[in-house]
């Protein structure tokens, strides 16, 4: 009985040794004069102190990066044209013409109809980029909390919610000198022409429409990209107040 007891007593007597080593080392002062408790209180409290402004600064920040990313990268030659995710191509209710052309001999009118809608995007995502940067100007301290902690295209969904008609309004007369300044107009009447000479069923469709709903969405598409990486790849969060709003 007793060595059990004895050895219980030891074993307690150095666990409260180890135990008071312990709170002694987190209580003494380094050379700074700061105990451990409260370097660790002044860590956790720097690493969460977010302030409103620095919340919203770093939002904006984080879509003009991505506006200004993604307007560069798909106004380059092949920007829409050679990029499969938001490569425009015939409409849904235009594809039956697609194939009866090409089963004619004329798929070189048809692939030029496709490539100046691309060309269109292209030229018109050049003027995209100020419509995106005054839209972003309206975020406020309300929504900014929500994009923070919300999913990988919380911003992105954001930004698309609140301006969509309103980009698409702007963007509309933009893509329509773009088709007419690369010709996409002289193609899309020519391939309807054609296959509305010989054929009952006419079609009718809007190009400037069709094309600005395209455009607007491979923009939106790769603002997403960019917003994902600033969230994900801290190499992407290029200023300090990227760094310091996802970095937390």
């Amino acid at each position: 009985m007793k060595k059990p007891l004895l050895l219980s007593l030891a074993v307690l007597t150095l666990a409260t040794a180890s135990h008071a080593q312990i709170f002694k080392n987190i209580l003494k002062k380094d050379s700074t004069g700061k105990t451990g408790v409260q370097k660790i209180l002044q860590k956790a409290t720097t690493k969460s102190s977010l302030s409103n402004d620095e919340i919203i600064s770093g939002l904006k920040e984080a879509l003009n990066v991505g506006a200004k990313n993604s307007t560069s990268k798909l106004s380059m030659v092949d920007g829409f044209f050679k990029d499969a995710a938001i490569k425009i191509l015939m409409p849904a209710e235009a594809q039956k013409v697609e194939q009866k052309l090409r089963s004619i001999g004329l798929g070189k009118q048809v692939d030029n109809a496709i490539l100046s809608m691309n060309r269109a995007a292209e030229d018109a995502a050049k003027s995209a980029t100020p419509i995106f940067i005054n839209a972003i100007k309206g975020i406020t301290i309300q929504d900014g909390l929500g994009i923070l902690k919300g999913g990988d295209f919380a911003a992105t969904n954001y930004l698309k919610g609140k301006t969509l008609s309103q980009l698409t309004e702007a963007f509309r007369p933009v893509i329509e000198q773009s088709l007419q300044k690369v010709d996409a107009t002289k193609y899309w009447k020519t391939v309807f022409s054609t296959y509305n000479t010989f054929s009952q069923e006419k079609v009718n469709t809007d190009l400037t429409a069709y094309v600005t709903e395209k455009a607007l969405s491979g923009i939106f598409y790769q603002v997403g990209l960019e917003e994902q990486k600033i969230r994900k790849d801290p190499v992407a969060r290029t200023t300090d107040i990227l760094k310091k709003v996802f970095g937390n």
